[in-house]
């Protein structure tokens, strides 16, 4: 007995006896030929009949096996051999599946399907290389009109009326862009026109036969064109491979296994790409990535199935929903290891029937690297794609600092950043677009990029060879000298350490100096946290100038000066992971139940207060918000004064440090 009579002899069938046997499913698969049956022979859970079975003989194999499901993956063709097997699948009582054979090209499996034209121009713009041709009448034109470069871009095919010609021109859509012809055209007349204009891009809506929808895709499939078709297509009798894949293993009860590959794509370009990825791509049943990462599948692999998404969450559910799709190939941008979504996929992907195999691709680091000539392993790497880092103190203390970028003004913000501290001196290399035939690399002074606009995919290198001379160093403190001073209190230097190094910092801290003073120890967090982002708060005017000055001074790009009272003053920032206190205005209480309601994780606080009230007030969040007990140290320091010939030491105020760990909201 068996659980699963499969009628092959085709490719489907071959693919599918091999999925069955992958999953070890006891199955007896029929062929007609020796040669269908030789295909077969390494499986191991797969019993091959080498026989052209009638329908009583069909109807007699059904009757001995038992089986759960017959499936009829028989040549579309052969329609008598269909026929005898859905009888005899009747005659026992046995389900059926029918194996249909996916469509050729000439019905667009290749395509871009789509509901609108809306759709279809938002899809455009997301892949912005390669000419359009839009044939979807002068009516809907006026939508194209929102693709960048659309006047040399897109070109409008319209009917030959006076009417539709004068609405194109007047959108822009003139010259060699506009083509007045009245249609149907032939696949001959397609081909001729895709060619000539180089189009890559064919937006149509699904119109039937009668409207030349076919010749269309056909003219696409023999010129390498992808179409974007507004209008789902027609449901067909029978399943595909995938679905068939996945409603077998929904019937017999089991998860397939599941063969990913996450592939790195490098800059972009397929001739970036390594040959590894390529047969891993080969191979894959389906293709998911999003926008420029699916270029790459759609310029080589046009006839297979893509999943147009970024974010892990959705790329594992859909997934998991597709079962059908047994290799599955996911594409990621640059290198796999390097700034890379394969992290978050791999821990959303892990299971135990899945099989996953990671291949890296080319990073825009090493890329740039080469291109300009300079080695990059004594480099500090960092993103500022879609995330808030500032560059300044890591240029200020580092000879080579490259930053992948994310936004079209973020070279011209770090030049002017670079100019505004004094560091015209350093040397700044950007590229962008790279790998593509847009590629530009630039070199020069910070004050030759201040006007200059960057391309949203785009990287840049900072050598700074005075690093020595800049750098602060975040193992040492600065003294009380070192700092713009003027008549606003200052936390004084041996309090400042202790303070600061009871904050227990890491370089990606998010911070907050609360009564941030002259900014003494706001300074001090921000070298530490290099990486990370200081917010110093303080309601007096002339203390904020100060901190305006000695932010300068110390290049401590990555402190964000708030003017105004806590806790009001706190609404809009990001939460915090550290905070020092200085000063509260009498708002400890408030303070601290503010900053812990907006934090998901605990937050470290140390909170230095002079006079006794403060300290109770301190000492009451502590109990009241801790979730430990409180580290509580009162510190004495003597400085040594001149008094003719003797040194005479002179008491400061005493200073109580509170420290505790508040807990947020999700801990």
């Amino acid at each position: 007995m068996c659980k699963v009579i499969l009628f092959g002899g085709t490719t489907e069938g071959r693919l599918l006896a091999q999925f069955l046997d992958e999953n070890r499913i006891d199955s007896v698969v029929c062929v007609a030929t020796e040669y269908g049956g030789s295909l077969l022979r390494g499986c191991s859970y797969v019993k091959v009949i080498e026989d052209r079975l009638d329908g009583a003989e069909m109807e007699e194999l059904i009757t001995g096996e038992k089986p759960q499901l017959v499936i009829d993956a028989t040549h579309p063709f052969a329609e008598i051999v269909t026929e005898n097997i859905l009888r005899a699948s009747e005659n026992t009582g046995t389900e059926y599946l029918r194996v249909i054979r996916d469509s050729d090209g000439a019905s667009g499996d290749e395509a871009v399907y789509v509901d609108t034209v809306d759709d279809a121009v938002a899809w455009l713009k997301d892949n912005p290389e390669g000419k359009i041709l839009a044939t979807t009448g002068s009516k809907e034109l006026a939508k194209y009109a929102e693709i960048p470069d659309y006047r040399s871009r897109v070109y409008a095919r319209v009917l030959s009326t006076a009417e539709s010609v004068l609405k194109a021109a007047e959108l822009g859509f003139e010259g060699a862009n506009l083509i007045a012809m009245q249609g149907p055209f032939s696949r001959e007349m397609n081909k001729a026109l895709l060619t000539d204009c180089g189009i890559r891009y064919l937006v149509t809506k699904e119109s039937g036969n009668t409207g030349g929808y076919a010749d269309k895709l056909e003219a696409c499939r023999e010129c390498g064109v992808t179409p974007v078709i507004i209008g789902r297509p027609a449901a067909e009798k029978g399943e595909t491979i995938a679905s068939a894949k996945g409603l077998i293993a929904e019937k017999l009860g089991f998860d397939p296994v599941r063969q990913i590959s996450l592939i790195g794509i490098g800059m972009g370009s397929v001739d970036g790409m390594t040959k590894e990825a390529l047969e891993a791509l080969d191979e894959a049943e389906l293709v998911i990535g999003s926008g420029r990462m699916l270029r790459p599948a759609l310029s080589r692999y046009r006839n297979k199935p893509v999943f147009d998404e970024y974010n892990s969450g959705k790329i594992a559910a859909f997934i998991n929903e597709n079962k059908g799709y047994t290799k599955i190939a996911v594409l990621l941008s640059g290198d796999t290891g390097f700034y890379s979504g394969a992290k978050k996929l791999l821990e959303a992907l892990s299971g135990e029937k899945r099989q996953i195999e990671v291949f890296p691709g080319i990073s825009s680091l090493a890329h740039f690297a080469a291109k300009i000539q300079k080695s990059w392993d004594d480099c500090v790497i960092v993103s500022n794609h879609g995330r808030k880092a500032s560059l300044i103190p890591l240029i200020r203390d580092n000879e080579k600092v490259f930053s992948i970028l994310g936004k079209a003004d973020d070279i011209m913000t770090l030049a002017g950043k670079l100019v505004e501290y004094g560091m015209n001196d350093v040397t700044m290399y950007m590229g962008e677009n790279l790998s593509y035939e847009s590629e530009r690399i630039l070199h020069g002074c910070p004050k030759q990029f201040t006007g200059m606009k960057n391309e949203p995919l785009a990287v840049v290198m900072v050598e700074n060879n005075a690093a020595g001379e800049t750098r602060l160093n975040p193992l040492t403190n600065r003294g009380d000298g070192e700092f713009i001073r003027g008549q606003v209190p200052m936390t004084k230097e041996e309090i400042r350490i202790l303070s600061v190094s009871k904050l227990n910092l890491n370089r990606n801290s998010i911070c907050y100096d609360v009564g941030a003073g002259t900014g003494s120890v706001s300074v001090e967090m921000a070298v530490k946290a290099s990486q990370g982002y200081v917010y110093a708060v303080e309601k007096n005017a002339e203390a904020v100038e100060l901190l305006k000055n000695n932010k300068k001074k110390f290049m401590a790009d990555n402190l964000e000066i708030v003017e105004g009272l806590a806790p009001e003053a706190l609404r809009g920032l990001p939460a915090p992971t550290h905070v020092f206190i200085g000063g509260s205005s009498g708002n400890m209480d408030q303070i601290v139940s503010e900053i812990l309601e907006k934090s998901e994780d605990n937050v470290r606080f140390v909170i230095n207060c002079i006079a006794m009230e403060s300290a109770a007030q301190a000492l009451e969040c502590a109990k009241k918000y801790g979730i430990s007990e409180p580290d509580i140290s009162q510190i004495s320091v003597s400085r040594g004064h001149a008094a003719g010939r003797y040194t005479m030491m002179k008491s400061e105020n005493p200073i109580t440090i509170i420290c505790f760990d508040g807990e947020g909201k999700k801990c």
